[in-house]
């Protein structure tokens, strides 16, 4: 079986990291075929929502595999370049919900932050242990960590390496949703459920408009259009919505 799993689903593709006797850490071959379901998602228009998972219930994911000291052939851009470590920034166009569980931590912990949804098994441990053990690299981590926690919280994690549990997370905003490990998997389609029954058209564009002007002024942002929002506009979607609301109806998407 492959370390990366990719499957569609209805209107949801499911990402599974399924190296689990590696804690998940991701190989080079798993970067590749993460770049590739990347790839294959944001160019897909019948996929809506990504649910991105991990094998085994010790961890969802410790970051880049740096055991054996091989030699790339290429320098590794953790997760397919999602993250935005070590290569170009890979955008995806699709909300993206992660289902996280035992060790988040490191390059893994970047990736959960990647995700616009979060559920998290009671099991989680979020966590930077780079200060810890005398590593420090590229910061993706810290800066995301720093948008999407308090600033105290995310600088004692930043500064001490030590972990937060789930119930923590949840309660500092990192996380939306604490399920027992059991129920991990069902709490995330669910959640992918949800969102699909919006505009999965009007939910690409909302996600670029929210995203892609977050760290600009708010005069900026507001002044900002975004081919995305004007080109749904004349979609077929948009159309559905105008007729379902006039017959009283919930809206048929189609995604076009």
């Amino acid at each position: 079986m492959s370390d990366i799993e990719f499957k569609k689903d209805g209107h949801t593709a499911h990402v599974k990291l399924n190296r689990p006797q590696g804690l998940n850490a991701i190989t080079q071959e798993m970067d590749d075929l993460l770049l590739k379901a990347w790839t294959e998602i944001n160019g897909d228009p019948d996929i809506w929502t990504v649910v991105l998972s991990a094998e085994g219930e010790k961890a969802f994911c410790i970051g880049a595999d740096v055991s054996g000291g091989a030699e790339r052939k290429s320098r590794m851009a953790l997760a397919g370049g999602l993250t935005g470590i070590g290569g170009p920034l890979v955008k995806l166009k699709k909300p993206l919900i992660a289902a996280v569980q035992g060790f988040c931590v490191g390059g893994g912990f970047e990736l959960a932050m990647c995700a616009d949804i979060i559920v998290a098994a009671d099991t989680a441990q979020f966590g930077l242990p780079e200060t810890k053990v005398g590593i420090i690299g590229e910061c993706g981590v810290v800066h995301r960590a720093m948008r999407q926690l308090p600033h105290h919280i995310a600088m004692a994690m930043i500064l001490t390496g030590d972990r937060i549990k789930a119930e923590a997370a949840e309660r500092y905003g990192l996380v939306n949703e604490v399920v027992p490990y059991a129920e991990l998997a069902t709490t995330a389609q669910k959640w992918a459920d949800k969102v699909n029954g919006a505009s999965p058209l009007a939910n690409q564009a909302a996600k670029v408009a929210a995203l892609d002007r977050l760290g600009y002024p708010l005069e900026v942002a507001l002044m900002t259009k975004f081919e995305e929002i004007e080109q749904y506009a004349a979609s077929a979607d948009k159309r559905e919505g105008e007729v379902a609301a006039g017959e009283r109806r919930k809206p048929v998407w189609t995604g076009r």
